[in-house]
């Protein structure tokens, strides 16, 4: 057996980093792709496009690398219980593209973190200590500071959206966790994408706009930026430590700053940015703090 060396260490954790920042960046645009899409259908079918362009390459990936059967042998009612929350999570989502831009979404969105370590207290029964739940409390102050609830900020059922979106994202991290003990990556992907794709479209048969030609380049990019983002993610993760590859997610905030700016010419005010600087800060420190929690736990 080959032993690990500092220099393979050093590269392993160099690869984590770039597909780490490669899927960010991917879903970066397929949330651009989504948000144009929301000018033109109801966010119940554009979640219900979301799951069906990516799921036959997700499908392909998935049957070629583990199998038909560790597809079937699932704990179906988590799994139905994240379809769920999938559809909530994408919807709500898209609802909140259509009319704020996406460094604002985001800067709203980076609340998941802090209430993924808030909700692991009820359901995973972990012990959070004083220090992450002020971390968690100044996250909150931060989105009351992107919202401006007393004034003419984004506190509007857009903005009241992304926040349904991160709670139902943060619930359903916390089923992956469990999910994680029994089922594959595999069959994880593969059922998100089939019951949002289901559920999503049952939901949104009575209003379905026929889909217009010169969008279909547009969808065909959300399935391959969609499923290229998840393989990247999870072999992100797979590779590297949590601690390391984590706060990287923040980069996209970046990504929704150019992407409004090329795109649609907007660039997010000053309260913005120091609401999502708290946020983030907060989401950094929260990550730090487990890391360390983890550490004592495990030496």
């Amino acid at each position: 057996m080959e032993l690990a060396t500092p220099h393979m260490d050093s590269r392993r954790r160099t690869r984590a980093i770039l597909l780490m920042l490669t899927a960010v960046a991917l879903f970066a645009v397929m949330d651009t792709l989504l948000k144009m899409l929301s000018g033109h259908y109801p966010p119940m079918q554009v979640a219900t496009l979301r799951g069906l362009s990516s799921l036959p390459l997700v499908l392909t990936w998935a049957i070629a690398t583990a199998g038909v059967m560790p597809l079937l042998r699932v704990r179906w009612s988590l799994h139905l219980l994240r379809g769920v929350l999938g559809i909530a999570m994408m919807a709500s989502f898209i609802y909140a593209l259509k009319s704020l831009p996406l460094s604002t979404t985001y800067s709203i969105f980076f609340v998941a973190p802090l209430m993924i370590t808030a909700l692991s207290v009820p359901f995973l029964g972990e012990k959070v200590g004083p220090r992450r739940w002020t971390a968690i409390g100044i996250g909150l102050v931060g989105v009351l500071v992107v919202l401006r609830p007393t004034g003419e900020g984004v506190l509007s059922m857009a903005g009241l959206m992304v926040l349904v979106a991160a709670l139902a994202y943060a619930i359903s991290a916390i089923t992956v966790r469990l999910l994680a003990k029994t089922d594959s990556v595999q069959a994880m992907m593969v059922w998100l994408l089939a019951l949002m794709a289901i559920g999503a479209g049952a939901l949104s048969a009575h209003e379905w706009v026929p889909v217009q030609r010169e969008h279909w380049w547009l969808i065909a990019a959300l399935g391959v930026a969609g499923a290229l983002g998840q393989y990247a993610i999870t072999l992100a993760f797979k590779i590297g430590e949590a601690s390391l590859i984590a706060p990287l997610e923040y980069t996209a905030l970046v990504w929704g700053v150019c992407l409004d700016l090329a795109i649609w010419g907007v660039l997010p005010d000053n309260v913005t940015w120091i609401g999502a600087a708290i946020i983030v800060a907060s989401g950094l420190y929260l990550l730090k703090r487990e890391k360390v929690h983890a550490e004592a736990e495990h030496p």
